[in-house]
């Protein structure tokens, strides 16, 4: 299907406000959703928290299931994830947000964290879902969480469609070196940098704190950016060798050759985290993927011309891609 073209406000110019307008400005009516938390123990004896949307009776387990990956120290009161939990109340889906390890207000227990290749703990949060799930199931990964997706569907190949109809990646950092590129220089570094680090550093001296010797603290304290933080942390928690290492065997972009499951990769091409020159072509992927590849929008903005700076763009248009694959 065509996807509509996005027409960003005139009075908000440029991927910074597009992004930050729509993130920090709260809608008239913000109340809490009505989530339900399931607490789920995963293999290694740590856990993970999942958020459903306590729906009506028509969201039963035989219509179609939207889950959503959030992005990095994203949650399911993430502006996004509200504009789709909305978006699922409207098509009467069934809505769960499973959170990465430590994402969830409390920290986990294992000596490991997340990190946006972690393809082999989305394939067990799906599976579960698909074994508990009746109706179709599509998801949807933003930013780190959608790199991650797409790393997990190239791994499961053509299993990815026997678990899920189909997957969307919004604003996802494909190419991991591009974006800790884009992230660490100017204004990039001085706001949306040092707003990550400021969660993700005080988690790590709890993971330390759970678990002595784990990384040399000082070393934390002297990193400025992300790629020194995955250095220190990222890395040598999840079985890599180096930032360089984890960057690149977790980019999605080397491998979209392996999709088989319908595949839509949307990135704006002023998305502040994600260089437009780092953006994959069509020559790069399957017949299963399909590029989006929007002038303008931010990092998962989209901020609406009119009325509350949250459009229903977003949801609106990647919902009606995903509906044309479970119909």
């Amino acid at each position: 299907m065509m996807l509509k073209p996005y027409v960003a406000p005139p009075w908000l110019p440029g991927g910074h406000l597009q992004t930050i307008w729509p993130a920090m400005l709260p809608r008239p009516t913000e109340t809490p959703l009505p989530y339900r938390r399931t607490r789920w123990i995963t293999p290694d004896r740590d856990f993970i928290d999942v958020d459903s949307l306590d729906a009506p009776a028509k969201c039963r387990v035989e219509q179609p299931l939207l889950v959503l990956f959030h992005g990095l120290e994203g949650n399911s009161s993430s502006h996004y994830a509200r504009a789709f939990a909305d978006y699922a109340c409207y098509r009467g889906w069934a809505y769960a947000v499973p959170h990465f390890r430590g994402c969830s207000g409390e920290i986990n227990l294992a000596p490991r964290a997340y990190h946006s290749g972690d393809y082999v703990e989305i394939d067990w949060i799906l599976r579960r879902m698909r074994a508990e799930h009746t109706g179709p199931i599509v998801a949807i990964g933003v930013s780190l969480g959608g790199n991650a997706l797409v790393r997990w569907a190239q791994e499961a190949g053509y299993s990815a469609s026997k678990v899920v109809n189909a997957i969307t990646a919004i604003c996802a950092p494909l190419d991991l070196a591009a974006g800790g590129w884009a992230l660490g220089r100017g204004f990039n570094r001085l706001a949306y940098t040092r707003m990550f680090l400021r969660t993700m550093k005080p988690k790590a001296l709890l993971k330390l704190q759970q678990h002595p010797g784990l990384f040399n603290p000082k070393d934390l304290a002297e990193a400025r950016d992300l790629y020194a933080f995955d250095n220190v942390f990222t890395a040598p928690l999840h079985g890599f060798k180096s930032t360089d290492d984890y960057w690149a065997r977790a980019s999605a972009k080397p491998h979209l050759q392996a999709i088989r499951v319908p595949t839509l990769l949307m990135n704006t091409r002023n998305d502040p985290f994600v260089p437009a020159w780092s953006l994959p072509s069509q020559k790069a992927a399957t017949e299963h993927v399909t590029l989006w590849q929007p002038a303008y929008g931010g990092h998962v903005g989209f901020p609406a011309r009119t009325g509350p700076a949250r459009a229903n763009y977003l949801p609106l248009e990647v919902g009606a891609w995903l509906q044309g694959h479970i119909e």
